[in-house]
Parts: structure tokens; sequence; C-alpha cells
């Protein structure tokens, strides 16, 4: 596989350039990460940060599956997972 294939397959095969697929991946991770934290200080203090894992499940859902303008291709069919 060519190095420039490799950056560009993916982020192609959901109507993304390279660029938009890094950013909106940067902050999908960042709000990932932030929605963890909060979960796992709300396991510890079960009073904060009541809705904080359950909006952002929603939030991401609806980011990534929900507003897509192409659906994405199924894993399943990525070729670079065959044995």
């Amino acid at each position: 596989m060519d190095l420039i294939r490799a950056f560009t397959e993916h982020p192609a095969s959901v109507g993304e350039s390279y660029t938009e697929h890094l950013v909106r991946a940067l902050c999908f991770g960042t709000r990932m990460v932030f929605a963890g934290v909060a979960c796992l200080v709300h396991g510890v203090l079960p009073f904060l940060f009541v809705r904080t894992g359950s909006r952002a499940i929603t939030e991401l859902h609806e980011r990534i599956v929900v507003s897509r303008s192409v659906p994405a291709t199924p894993i399943a069919n990525d070729k670079r997972l065959s044995l």
C-alpha cells in the first residue's frame, strides 16, 4: 500500500479529506476522554457528573452515525484486516 493511500483511503470512504478527518477524530477523541474522566469521577462521587456520560454518548452518536453525509464502509470489508 502506498503511503498517500494509507492516509487518504479511510477518510475518503466517509466523505472527508485527511485534514477534515483529523480534526473530527481529534474532537471526537477529546470529547470521549473528558466524558470518560467524568464517568470515573462519577463512580467515586455519584452526585457529580450525573448525566455527563449519557449526554456524551448521545452527542457522539449523533455526530458520527446520524449526521454523517456518507455512510462509512463497514470495517468487516477492510481487506487490511484479513489474514
